[in-house]
């Protein structure tokens, strides 16, 4: 199970009062049915269940829905080894949608009850049944099918129409259950002539007009037959950007693991914050530069990407302007998979959270 629309019963809501300079706070419960009642419904009647629990109440005609001005998160809560619940490095998650809001020139939300509202929301939600159990087998595909609960909060302005900022801005977390995030198939990648970013633009906010150019571009590679789409700069055409929806990472033939820097083209990505300390922490030369598409067609030995819902997926091959490189003879690479082992089983509560990235409910 892939992204779905299948939500849990409870959400969080919050709305910025510019008199007040307060946020005013609001639990909404769509119904109570524990998750075991609604799976022994008929499909239709879970479905409206499903149908109604989308009706959050925010602006139907807003900047958001009208122009795409609004931000988002991804993050997950993971089932444990030893039973219990966590949320992966949630105090990344509220430094990144504060820093976008910002960006966005509104009413930033509070880093401190970013982190409050994500925990009591998995309380709530558990209560009723919606986190997966751990499941033993998970450990055999290095949690690759492994699932999880994806946690989506978002901001959405107020009703408005006609170019604005907003000023009282709502503050959303809602979640559905995941497991891998790419389809099955090949592993084949593809650089697009799309441009996903441009210098001074909104590259680095994770914000919801990005992602338009993105679906657009990955429903374009798909169609040719790849899993994910590659993005250049926008100035020369030349230098590695990211996926459609995730950071790229390359192992180059003398042995370091290269990434595109950060800039104001490139989200950053907590997924891909953790992988380069991991990779550092075992004594693997880690490169944040400039790498272009020449340099990874010449001497790319390894190619993965990295994401909230990607985790740490390998890359087959690269194809530029119908020019195929190969990587590890299509196959998994081995730095790949052990940092996917690592990171997982830090997730999952199955090695040790050395770096307390883990906050455990």
């Amino acid at each position: 199970m892939a992204f779905n629309l299948e939500m849990y019963p409870i959400s969080y809501i919050a709305r910025y009062n510019p008199q007040t300079k307060n946020w005013q706070e609001e639990w909404i419960e769509a119904d109570t049915y524990p998750y075991n009642e609604l799976l022994a419904m008929e499909e239709n009647q879970r479905q409206k269940i499903y149908a109604n629990r989308n009706q959050l109440g925010i602006p139907a005609v807003s900047y958001t829905s009208q122009y795409g001005y609004g931000c988002f998160e991804g993050m997950k809560a993971y089932p444990r080894k030893d039973g219990k619940i966590s949320i992966f490095r949630p105090d990344q998650n509220a430094a990144r949608f504060r820093k976008s809001m910002e960006g966005l020139y509104c009413p930033a939300f509070p880093e401190e009850m970013f982190i409050k509202a994500s925990c009591e929301f998995i309380r709530r939600n558990a209560e009723l049944g919606y986190v997966p159990a751990y499941n033993s087998r998970w450990e055999e595909d290095n949690y690759a099918s492994a699932s999880a609960v994806y946690m989506r909060p978002f901001m959405n302005s107020e009703a408005a129409i006609g170019i604005g900022i907003s000023h009282e801005p709502y503050v959303v977390i809602c979640a559905t259950t995941v497991s891998t995030y790419f389809k099955g198939g090949n592993s084949k990648a593809i650089i697009t002539d799309r441009i996903r970013a441009t210098p001074h633009g909104t590259g680095w906010i994770k914000c919801a007009s990005n992602y338009v150019i993105s679906t657009l571009a990955k429903k374009e590679a798909e169609e040719a037959g790849f899993m994910e789409v590659v993005y250049l700069d926008a100035l020369e055409h030349k230098y590695i950007q990211e996926g459609s929806s995730c950071n790229i990472f390359f192992l180059m033939q003398d042995g370091t693991l290269v990434t595109p820097e950060l800039g104001d083209t490139i989200l950053p990505g907590i997924t891909r914050a953790s992988i380069i300390e991991l990779a550092r922490q075992q004594g693997q030369k880690v490169e944040e530069r400039p790498v272009s598409i020449e340099e990874v067609m010449d001497s790319g030995m390894e190619c993965f990407v990295t994401g909230t819902a990607a985790g740490v997926t390998p890359i087959e091959s690269l194809t530029h302007k119908g020019v195929e490189r190969v990587f590890n003879n299509r196959k998994p690479g081995e730095l790949g998979e052990n940092l996917q082992r690592q990171l997982k089983g830090i997730q999952y509560g199955a090695l040790e959270d050395s770096m307390s990235w883990n906050l455990i409910l």
